[in-house]
């Protein structure tokens, strides 16, 4: 259900994508993103994440602090609601250096140029250090050349505690929402060919959205301002799973869609080489 650069298992996607005009920053995407992770790599592991915006840095990332349940509190406003999917349709398809550091039991490195991730790899801690395969990173650079792509190190004792991943950031189109869902555990390059078990509730938002649309999500008393400050007040969601199949890819849908309701209309979107 992701892209890890060793073997592990991966169970319980949530993956989220709100769109919204923040007072501060203006119009923005925010992503969330938490599985349940099992490293079965002899060492360290990580989990890689593009995002389709060409500046990224940790000012982004935002902490969970003590509202570590978020995306599942979404997930909770929507299941009801939300029947499997019948089918999903199927789509073809300013530098910056790479920066490295600490979010949640994570060491995050954030490069627009994948391939220059290897040179910084030795100032991630050893404990949380993978072995990178070259040609993932070249993946990345030949098929996502306007991201900016996070690699998460993690050690296996700290995948069971971790937080969601949420972070902010202007989108190259800000009316397509698309959240990661590219499948490939070994640590090599995904199989674009391949149909991939799904296992993902995929949630999203607007803030544009018209009265009577999504479900309101309840979040506890004490949450952060500056956290809620970017939480969606509504959202909708489907789970795709059940041993369900599909292209490997990831989940996109326009803004026009969802602002009908209709998540039908999300496809699944294939990378295509640059």
């Amino acid at each position: 259900m992701c892209i890890s650069t060793g073997e592990a298992e991966f169970s319980g996607t949530i993956v989220y994508c709100g769109r919204q005009h923040h007072p501060e920053h203006g119009l923005i995407h925010v992503l969330g993103y938490q599985n349940t992770a099992a490293n079965l790599a002899d060492g360290p592991n990580a989990m890689l994440l593009h995002r389709p915006t060409r500046q990224l840095s940790s000012r982004h990332f935002l902490p969970a602090g003590r509202t570590g349940d978020v995306l599942h509190r979404m997930v909770t406003a929507v299941e009801s609601a939300t029947a499997e999917a019948d089918g999903v349709a199927w789509m073809g398809a300013e530098s910056q250096p790479v920066q490295v550091f600490d979010h949640d039991v994570y060491t995050v490195l954030l490069a627009a140029d994948p391939t220059a991730v290897l040179a910084v790899l030795r100032q991630v801690p050893q404990h949380r250090r993978p072995v990178l395969d070259p040609d993932l990173l070249r993946f990345y650079a030949d098929h996502f050349p306007d991201h900016t792509i996070a690699v998460c190190c993690f050690e296996n004792a700290d995948a069971q505690r971790a937080k969601p991943l949420l972070l902010w950031y202007h989108p190259l189109d800000p009316d397509r929402l698309t959240v990661p869902a590219l499948d490939s555990h070994t640590g090599t390059a995904p199989d674009l060919d391949a149909a991939v078990t799904v296992d993902h509730w995929v949630l999203l938002s607007t803030d544009q959205a018209p009265s009577g649309w999504g479900t309101p999500v309840a979040y506890p008393g004490d949450i952060r301002h500056r956290l809620r400050a970017f939480l969606p007040t509504t959202v909708v969601g489907r789970h795709f799973g059940y041993a369900q199949t599909l292209p490997n890819g990831d989940f996109t849908i326009s803004h026009r869609d969802l602002l009908s309701g209709d998540l039908d209309r999300i496809e699944r979107l294939q990378p295509t080489c640059h």
